[in-house]
């Protein structure tokens, strides 16, 4: 039995055919103007269903994929908790004013726009359907240990480096090889890609 049931994490529920649709014209036109699109708002910690019921309210168009998980309880029974599979994420999608209105929930740390919005509404509907489908899903990470990344916005944009995993971060190696000695520092994967 769940602690607290499924609440809505996709609004409205034909969000993904109108961002298709949309995405494809506005790609196929190359319009400038400020149309809808898809931006990544990265919640403060744990906000991301507060959030959710804040731009369900407001009638703003967002996704965030919402996985069960079982848990054992401390006098041993076996409850269900819905979580989202990306902590911290909430999809919205819709132009600048929209995003505005978004932040003023209070909810948001960041925002990121999403520059490929036709392949991001193709992969997270893909998302959906398993969801649908009720096969269990497991967080993966982005990136591999070992990767060649580069830092794409942020006070270190532009730096390259090897991503390493260490006491559960994320962190860019920057080495010098001359010497056969490096640094590291610790960056949120959201900000690195791969080279």
């Amino acid at each position: 039995m769940p602690i607290l049931g499924r609440e809505t994490h996709l609004f409205p529920h034909d969000l993904f055919e109108r961002a298709h649709s949309e995405q494809q014209a506005v790609e196929e036109q190359a319009q400038h103007r400020d149309t809808d699109r898809w931006w990544a708002l990265y919640t403060l910690s744990r906000q991301e269903k507060q959030l959710m019921r804040k731009l369900e309210s407001r009638s703003i168009p967002f996704y965030c994929p919402i996985i069960e998980r079982r848990q054992r309880s401390p006098s041993g029974r076996v409850r269900s908790v819905f979580e989202p599979l990306f902590s911290n994420y909430v999809f919205l999608y819709g132009n600048t004013e929209t995003r505005q209105t978004a932040l003023t929930t209070n909810c948001i740390s960041r925002c990121l726009n999403v520059s490929d919005g036709l392949e991001l509404t193709d992969d997270l509907a893909d998302l959906q359907r398993l969801i649908e489908i009720g096969l269990p899903l497991c967080r993966e990470q982005r990136l591999k240990e070992g990767c060649r990344v580069r830092i794409k916005q942020g006070p270190f944009a532009g730096f390259e480096g090897t991503i390493l995993r260490r006491e559960g971060e994320t962190r860019l190696l920057v080495t010098v090889n001359f010497m056969q000695q490096g640094a590291s520092a610790v960056v949120d994967d959201c900000l690195l890609e791969e080279l």
